[in-house]
């Protein structure tokens, strides 16, 4: 049964999910409850005017290092230098593309101006983050999402132009990686994840991962 939450910052435990991975609904946006909600697998996924809804899913899309892949034409674009990859500079400006560039198959976007306000709120406070490719002064792709311990949690990413997100995102992750980052949260299957090498594990088997990457700090908390 869905939990419904009310002002007191809680989430009830994970197992009680439906089969979709549905675990609660209402609530807030607050850095706190962001923070306890990535901290313990469930994250926030829901479109206007629905209430906030939180998920565990049964099972998680995760990319581990040792399965990182980058495909011949993204090393080739990649070591071209065709865009310039910086590291938090415009994490405002990320979210909003990444609500507006149109998707196959999507009907409008799930990235609502109370997503925008609750997760810039998160950037303030050093949670979350974003890699963006700039091509002559524009931004042209990038991606966000949240980091707790040695995790990373994505949320989204898009591109304006040719490869941009995909040379974003694996310049990042091999960033994140070399600084001790154990894994980086997909949460749910898409080719476009699996095209990186990322796999599906178990809710289970991703929490046990997570309680260890959330056991230690990595060498540096975001690139830059």
């Amino acid at each position: 049964m869905v939990a419904f939450l009310s002002e007191r910052v809680w989430f009830p435990p994970t197992r009680l999910a439906d089969w979709t991975g549905l675990l609660a609904a209402g609530g807030d946006l607050s850095v706190e409850r962001l923070r306890l909600a990535y901290r313990t697998g469930i994250f926030p996924w829901y479109s206007p005017p629905d209430p906030i809804l939180w998920h565990a899913p049964p099972m998680r899309m995760v990319l581990l290092p040792e399965c990182l892949h980058v495909g011949r034409t993204i090393e080739k674009w990649t070591r071209r230098g065709v865009y310039e990859i910086r590291f938090d500079t415009a994490f405002e400006q990320v979210m909003r593309r990444c609500g507006e560039v149109e998707r196959p198959g999507q009907d409008g976007t799930w990235i609502s101006e109370e997503m925008v306000e609750g997760y810039c709120a998160l950037h303030r406070a050093g949670d979350a983050h974003s890699v963006e490719a700039w091509l002559d002064g524009r931004l042209v792709g990038g991606a966000y999402g949240v980091t707790q311990g040695r995790i990373f949690c994505g949320e989204s990413m898009f591109a304006l132009e040719p490869n941009a997100s995909k040379v974003a995102f694996t310049t990042l992750a091999r960033a994140l990686f070399e600084a001790g980052y154990q894994l980086i949260d997909c949460q749910i299957y898409t080719d476009h994840s699996a095209s990186f090498g990322a796999v599906e594990i178990s809710r289970e088997a991703f929490e046990l991962r997570l309680r260890v990457a959330l056991g230690g700090a990595p060498t540096c908390v975001w690139p830059g």
